[in-house]
């Protein structure tokens, strides 16, 4: 048919396209080549950008808030990242479970995934209360005294690492459930032929097939962590904050509170490039430890 092919058809591809292609450029794509611009600069937002060249990269370097904040960060990657992954795999393996009312169970698992943080960490404030929450609450009935937990800088950030855990197991629960239904039965029933015990069958079959699904939740639970913000924000009290700062909220404070927003395109690059690093590294890694069913 005429039109089909060459100049003619694409143009009438672009012009289908022009509306969605327009909104990328202008609210996405030119807003990040322009934050990359900015960290050259020192820009207040008041004033004219005045360049600078790599002094927000050398202040950047010896900020010591900065490196706090970073260290904050790294310190909920390594204590978030195990205990949704192992959590999240026990939940999903009891929803995979062929029992009655089971859709149920499914559904309530993934309710704290879609509600918002204004009143997840509100309720978590409420359970972290050192004095009438519930989980000190608990402690005392087995003579354990609990800690002030968000009232204390030394405690707060365990505290908004729990609320983070229970949160994402419905999200990474769900991943993991589409992994263990889209194994085939072929594998247990051939297991349970051979006389496999149930924890070998796991440990031989289930593990070895779900590396694929790990290893996407560990992609995105990294990235996730790395951009931590909500739950620092709202659910530390303001004298426990010198124990929960992290990068996302230095960012903001020196763009929106201290108007340094070239500074602040600074770090966000530099978080840019270790969230970049560290994917690249786990998709160099992922042929010694991922294994996909042939």
């Amino acid at each position: 048919m005429a039109g089909n092919r060459g100049i003619r058809k694409w143009g009438w591809v672009l012009i289908f396209l022009a509306p969605s292609l327009i909104g990328l450029l202008v609210f996405t794509v030119g807003p990040i080549l322009y934050s990359l611009r900015l960290t050259l600069y020192d820009w207040n937002l008041l004033s004219e950008p005045r360049y600078i060249g790599t002094r927000n990269f050398e202040e950047l370097y010896h900020d010591q808030e900065f490196w706090t904040a970073f260290g904050h960060t790294l310190t909920y990657l390594i204590l978030y990242i195990p205990a949704v992954l192992v959590l999240a795999l026990g939940t999903a393996l009891l929803l995979n479970r062929p029992l009655r009312g089971m859709a149920f169970f499914r559904t309530a698992t993934f309710i704290p995934v879609v509600s918002s943080w204004v009143v997840v960490a509100l309720m978590w404030k409420w359970i972290f209360n050192p004095r009438y929450g519930l989980l000190n609450y608990l402690l005392a009935q087995v003579g354990i005294r609990g800690p002030a937990w968000l009232f204390d800088p030394d405690t707060a950030l365990y505290a908004i690492i729990i609320a983070s855990v229970w949160k994402d197991i419905g999200f990474i629960a769900v991943m993991y459930l589409a992994g263990l239904q889209g194994i085939s039965v072929t594998y247990y029933e051939a297991a349970h032929i051979d006389g496999a015990r149930p924890w070998q069958t796991f440990w031989y079959i289930t593990l070895p097939l779900l590396t694929p699904t790990t290893f996407f939740a560990l992609i995105i639970s990294l990235i996730n962590g790395f951009q931590i913000f909500e739950q620092a924000w709202l659910m530390p009290e303001s004298f426990a904050r010198s124990g929960t700062t992290v990068v996302v909220e230095q960012i903001v404070n020196n763009a929106f509170r201290y108007n340094r927003m070239g500074y602040a395109a600074t770090m966000s690059w530099v978080l840019f490039a270790v969230i970049f690093a560290v994917t690249l590294i786990q998709l160099r890694l992922q042929s010694r430890w991922v294994h996909y069913e042939l």
